[in-house]
């Protein structure tokens, strides 16, 4: 027994994630992935990750997810301190207290840590990079954002490119492997004016010191954002190792079970409701848990969805802290006059709407994972960024996969119900819509072949793999991917590595 239990400590990753859904899943599917090839694989977040599991599914303690090993560690704050409004002090605290926490955790679940293979965290906690370090244990960055999104923090951070300032705040930006880039194309933590000071800091600190991240790997894959990846390589690589989406949305085996957590229960009516809709006929609403839209702009949405008279999908999830102008909710006369028209939901079964065969369009609010479940699923995107990287996600559905459109705000920040009709309108019909779908069924099945056996996201999963358990590897550090020279990255940049 004492054996078995030192292998499984050899043999073992730990995954570290901030306590958000969009964060936790992604890796919880890249932990499927190592525990596909032998790797045993636990996954650590903030006990309020624990806490909103159990609000939502009302089920007994949280310890496992398909097979995957669940460790909670506090994040320095009560369970019902309001993170999202003070998101500020909440990184800040999480940074004092997350790393002396971590490291108990550590110690208290594992007798030798050092025999850890490897610790994998997310841009969010990079702090993680410092306790791998506490115990010599080589340490990974998933970057769950987009590849392109890496490269412009990259640069940034770092003072190789020329970005806004106070003093020139509507420069365009060129950047090699993207397009040009106007102020409203760019993450907002890169913007002068942005309002969040704890993440420009966190950035800034992460990008100066990717020298402590052995490798860095993207929930993306290369045929999507090859360019981008490429232009990247000289300065500090990143192993694209996704699509990292539910396995149906990739045409693998329906028995294998997903690896996710889901905060909020799903009303699993709407997909009845779907399958008396018409094929191609349904456009699907969501922006996420996180945005909550100013009561204008809902009663925008409204308008549009109600004077196109097509079936709709809205997920309106509500505000958790409600505010006293409306914000977040719906105008008072939609669900009347809509209500043979579409359906609500607080929250959706989103990958299993988004392959449902009703659904034509998805309007979004341009966050990663729901990209990338899209782009799985080969339906067009009508894109409605918000803040951070969502500006550049919904100019990578223009004009660089050509999967989508995008709703544009008026001088005021706010959007009319004229343009949000006219955008549903071409990507439901006419030659614009026809190369639309087109376009995302060819992504479609180059998301399908990259995970697929020998496909370039599965290749780089491999060497990852044969990487952190070498021998030589962990004695001398090497190979980093980060050390990869240009040469280097040219003879395998087919694949994507």
């Amino acid at each position: 027994m004492a054996q078995a239990e030192e292998k499984r400590e050899e043999n073992h990753v730990l995954l570290v994630a901030f306590s958000s859904q969009g964060h936790i899943n992604p890796m919880l599917r890249l932990g499927k992935r190592l525990a596909a090839r032998g790797i045993h694989v636990t996954l650590a977040t903030t006990e309020i990750t624990r806490h909103r599991m159990l609000k939502s599914s009302g089920a007994g303690p949280a310890d496992h997810v398909t097979g995957i090993e669940l460790l909670f560690f506090s994040d320095g704050l009560s369970l019902d301190y309001d993170r999202k409004t003070n998101l500020d002090v909440y990184m800040d605290i999480l940074g004092k207290h997350g790393p002396s926490n971590l490291s108990a955790l550590i110690k208290e679940h594992y007798t030798s840590p050092k025999k850890l293979l490897c610790l994998v965290t997310n841009p969010f906690v990079p702090w993680v990079s410092d306790v791998a370090a506490e115990y010599n244990i080589p340490c990974a960055m998933l970057w769950i954002q987009p590849c392109a999104l890496y490269a412009i923090y990259y640069r940034c951070f770092n003072k190789l490119s020329a970005f806004p300032t106070l003093t020139d705040p509507d420069m365009v930006v060129e950047l090699p492997g993207l397009p040009s880039m106007e102020k409203e194309d760019l993450p907002s933590f890169v913007l002068p004016n942005n309002p969040f000071g704890s993440f420009p800091k966190l950035f800034s600190e992460l990008f100066q010191g990717m020298e402590k991240f052995k490798w860095v790997l993207g929930n993306s894959f290369y045929e999507l954002e090859k360019h981008v990846i490429d232009s990247i390589c000289e300065l500090y690589p990143i192993r694209p190792i996704g699509p990292l989406v539910p396995p149906t949305l990739l045409g693998q085996d329906q028995e294998l079970e997903d690896a996710s957590v889901d905060m909020w229960k799903s009303d699993e009516t709407c997909i009845e409701w779907l399958t008396q809709q018409p094929p191609s006929s349904v456009i699907y609403v969501s922006f996420g848990s996180i945005v909550v839209l100013p009561a204008k702009q809902m009663e925008a949405i409204a308008t549009a969805l109600k004077n196109v008279k097509r079936p709709f999908l809205w997920v309106v999830k509500p505000p958790e802290f409600p505010t006293p102008d409306g914000a977040g909710q719906l105008p008072s006369w939609f669900l009347e006059e809509t209500k043979d028209q579409g359906q609500v939901v607080r929250w959706s079964p989103q990958t299993r709407v988004l392959s449902h065969p009703a659904v034509a369009c998805f309007i979004t609010h341009c966050g990663w994972n729901s990209m990338l479940e899209t782009i799985c699923s080969g339906i067009p995107l009508i894109a409605y960024p918000q803040w951070t990287l969502q500006p550049t996600n919904a100019k990578l559905i223009v004009d660089v996969f050509k999967i989508g459109v995008r709703i544009k705000k008026e001088a005021d920040g706010n959007i009319s119900s004229e343009v949000i009709e006219k955008c549903i309108e071409e990507v439901m019909v006419g030659p614009v819509a026809e190369q639309l779908r087109k376009n995302a069924m060819a992504l479609k099945a180059e998301a399908q072949k990259a995970v697929a056996a020998d496909g370039s996201s599965d290749e780089n999963i491999r060497l990852f793999v044969e990487e952190i358990t070498c021998d030589s590897c962990k004695k001398d550090g090497s190979p980093n991917v980060g050390n990869l020279s240009h040469e280097g990255q040219d003879k395998v940049s087919d694949k994507g590595v």
